[in-house]
């Protein structure tokens, strides 16, 4: 297990950050995200799936719960889900939405923000990025990202 530390100071290096991360992503390969409210989460998902050049718009699915994106590895396509555990209230509610099988899914890249919800599901998560506000500037993220592969 190998964890990198990075301090995005600004949305745009964020995106980057993002961006360059999914570079060692595959298909199989679960993402177990942690962060506030405002944290930079989305931001750095977009950059993710800018890399795999997602075409549809790139939102945190608050509402919707997992929204479903289609991109690119060099000639083959990928599915990547991003799942949105704000609103889940309890294990039950996971299990009604599908979350245990879409993690079951070897052909998509799954990312989970809010994965402190399902913990017990996201034991054997590829990666785990961790996100805090800078305490000496607002604009300013730490960044810890652990490789568990």
């Amino acid at each position: 297990m190998e964890t990198r530390q990075y301090k995005p100071e600004s949305e745009a290096e964020t995106l980057l950050l993002g961006y360059e991360f999914a570079s060692n992503l595959k298909p199989g390969d679960t993402i177990a995200m942690y962060g506030e409210l405002g944290s930079g989460k989305t931001q750095f998902i977009k950059g993710l799936c800018k890399y795999f050049k997602v075409g549809e718009i790139v939102t945190s699915p608050t509402f919707t719960i997992i929204n479903q994106y289609f991109g690119t590895i060099g000639s083959n396509d990928i599915t990547i889900y991003h799942i949105d555990l704000y609103r889940i209230k309890n294990i039950q509610e996971l299990e009604e939405i599908g979350f245990v099988d879409c993690l079951m899914c070897r052909d998509a890249i799954k990312i989970v923000e809010w994965a402190e919800k399902a913990d017990e599901y996201l034991r054997k998560a590829n990666f785990v990025v961790r996100i805090k506000p800078s305490e000496l500037d607002e604009d300013t993220r730490q960044f810890s990202i652990e490789i568990r592969k």
